[in-house]
């Protein structure tokens, strides 16, 4: 509670706002703001022209949010039952460097070194009294130093587990799918995980790290994750963990109903198929490369019909809009399986302007080639000289070289250059525009069922996509130049990704949909108020009137604030 305080220097008094709090079990001063002599308080209370004196306002709905979602994971615990508190460690827990952290992550990522400063803007003494002078970066470094991979295993197992528990997610169908984080980590700096590989971000001159997830079809919840060096292959990382991720997936369900998993080509490999086949419950569906299966991506489109989908249905009074199907079988890794062709003739339309656009500046390129061949201009005599150039084009702008067909002519003494476009390559290309192949050993699925699930694996990518955001998770920059901080961090990041998805399905709940980083954003603009009153001998808390979308998300996790500007709960 507020109070005032008087201190005295040189025999001077100085008055103070004290806020007092128990940190560690102990009370502890959390808040000391300076008001001024007593004359002027007395002037403020006895009749001076200011109504009300603001005194401090803080952040409090995001950081409040964060917390409600998070009481029954108790995070914090989690941690501190696996690495207890030391016989002489004092201040904050190790579980509850985690915590802090994670409630950062979920309102607006900061550094480790002003996580402390971007605290002190916020209520939290208010929410979880914390000594605020603990929490820099390199008390941070000292209490993640005590944390193995075998330590951030078990807790992310025992995280998932309650967040399967609380929120019991469908999971019979799953989707699985790696990312990548570019690092501006030196190259001498020693790190078996940040190496340089293919970057989804065409960063490949900085060295990255991967991270692969799985989460639940349909509510999106994560289930599982897994860090992993940037250079590995997918299809190998796939490879190595799922042994682990299928465990932990099998032992959360408790039923033998069988699993389906959902992944990309790049997880695509011979030894991977032949596990899954191995395990009866456990099936897939994949994508396929039209490089790799041309003649089946050229299969003409009088042969594929209307999918039964949800987005064909919204296009009933579209029908040159709808996604097309061809369903049939094939061998693929060793074994008959159920292939599916689909067709999107809006990414037909788009992808045949590209080939257009890209055609015809290859087009214009040759004739001046040609004239450049024509006037025997230096560096322009020699025939292989000429291909390989033509051949760098073709590169720079992603096109094959089969493309147009170059021919010279030597007689007469001089070179002549001619080209001609390969009339049957570009046919066989415009044929796959738009084509994707869907393979599964689902046989029984009907073909609409299996299309959905493929298609759903955006589900997966809209996780990926909310850890780059900048300010909320903020998965990157790295700010951490070693293998157990970066895992560390990593581990904090998915944990903040599910906790903001559990709000949006908290939400939805109560017919409320918006983006948890809406949200966030929203609640940060609640404010916790200590101010004085004319007419009052001491100073007040209190929570501004929420606003209309506020007052929505209060009433979604049961709370309101009443006129007075408490917070009360709808229960009591």
């Amino acid at each position: 509670m507020a109070h005032f305080h008087i201190k005295k220097k040189k025999g001077r008094p100085y008055l103070y706002v004290r806020e007092i709090a128990r940190v560690d079990g102990k009370p502890k001063v959390v808040s000391q703001i300076y008001i001024g002599s007593p004359d002027k308080v007395l002037t403020l209370v006895t009749g001076g022209t200011q109504d009300v004196l603001t005194l401090k306002v803080e952040e409090f709905g995001a950081l409040w949010l964060a917390q409600q979602i998070g009481r029954d994971i108790d995070l914090c615990g989690i941690v501190d039952n696996i690495i207890p508190r030391g016989d002489r460690e004092k201040g904050p827990t190790v579980g509850e460097y985690f915590l802090y952290c994670v409630w950062n992550r979920m309102v607006e990522a900061v550094s480790k070194n002003k996580i402390s400063e971007w605290y002190q803007r916020t209520a939290i003494q208010h929410i979880r009294p914390v000594d605020l002078n603990e929490l820099t970066g390199k008390r941070f470094w000292e209490k993640w130093d005590r944390v193995s991979e075998a330590d951030l295993r078990q807790m992310a197992r025992a995280f998932f587990e309650r967040v399967w528990q609380a929120e019991s997610p469908a999971a019979d169908c799953l989707l699985f799918d790696t990312s990548n984080y570019y690092t501006f980590m030196a190259s001498h700096t020693p790190s078996e995980l940040a190496q340089r590989g293919k970057n989804k971000e065409g960063r490949h001159n900085l060295r990255q790290i991967g991270l692969g997830l799985m989460v639940a079809r349909g509510s999106r919840l994560p289930l599982f994750y897994s860090v992993y060096p940037g250079n590995l292959h997918d299809s190998k990382h796939f490879e190595a963990v799922m042994d682990e991720m299928f465990g932990i997936v099998c032992g959360f369900n408790q039923t033998k109903e069988r699993l389906t998993v959902v992944i990309d080509k790049g997880m695509n490999a011979d030894g991977n198929f032949a596990w899954i086949d191995e395990h009866s419950r456990i099936h897939f569906i994949t994508t396929y490369s039209t490089y790799f299966a041309k003649d089946l991506a050229a299969t003409p489109l009088d042969r594929f019909e209307p999918a039964d989908t949800r987005s064909n249905r919204r296009l009933e009074n579209l029908p040159g809009d709808r996604l097309l199907v061809y369903r049939t079988r094939g061998e693929y890794w060793g074994k008959q399986r159920t292939v599916v062709i689909t067709y999107t003739p809006a990414t037909a339309r788009k992808q045949q302007y590209t080939f257009e656009s890209k055609q015809e500046t290859i087009r214009q390129e040759l004739i001046l080639m040609r004239a450049k061949v024509k006037d025997q201009a230096p560096h322009w005599r020699k025939p292989d000289i000429i291909r390989e150039r033509y051949v760098r084009l073709c590169e720079r702008l992603h096109m094959s070289s089969q493309l147009y067909e170059l021919e010279f002519d030597q007689s007469g003494g001089s070179l002549s250059m001619s080209f001609r476009k390969d009339g049957n390559f570009v046919r066989s290309k415009q044929a796959m525009f738009g084509k994707n192949i869907i393979i599964t050993d689902n046989t029984d699925w009907t073909t609409g069922d299996i299309v959905e699930a493929s298609l759903d694996r955006w589900q997966v990518e809209d996780r990926f996509r909310s850890s780059k955001d900048d300010d909320v998770i903020g998965m990157r920059p790295f700010r951490h130049w070693t293998d157990s901080k970066i895992r560390c961090h990593l581990f904090t990041c998915v944990v903040a990704m599910t906790c903001l998805r559990r709000i949006e399905l908290k939400l939805a709940a109560s017919g409320i949909k918006r983006t948890a980083e809406d949200v966030m954003d929203d609640m940060r603009h609640l404010h916790y108020v200590l101010a004085l009153r004319k007419g009052s001998r001491k100073p007040d808390r209190r929570l501004e009137t929420p606003s209309k979308t506020q007052v929505e998300v209060l009433s979604a996790f049961g709370h309101y604030v009443d006129e007075s500007g408490v917070l009360h709960s709808s229960k009591s």
